[in-house]
């Protein structure tokens, strides 16, 4: 639950971020031509960045899987220990 928590709030941390950038570039001093090149310079690097959190998050939630599916196991193997034991 910790992981999807904070890859939601990475997330809407960097869509704020591109919303701020984008309304600043809107009100600088530079020609229509950069302006547009540079936005589109950082809506590439923001798609990067995206990409990359996404696949973090993909990753660690892999991990939580496979760590869970370790547990379960071992607790399947634990009760059957028990049966063996109960039935003796």
């Amino acid at each position: 639950m910790a992981s999807e928590y904070d890859g939601s709030k990475l997330v809407w941390f960097l869509t704020g971020a591109a919303i701020g950038a984008a309304i600043a570039l809107l009100y600088a001093p530079q020609s229509g031509r950069d302006t547009r090149r540079f936005i589109r310079k950082k809506t590439d690097e923001g798609r990067e960045a995206l990409g990359d959190a996404g696949k973090d998050i993909l990753e660690r939630g892999r991990e939580v899987y496979d760590k869970g599916r370790k547990i379960a196991e071992e607790a399947g193997d634990f009760l059957e220990r028990g049966r063996k034991l109960v039935a003796g």
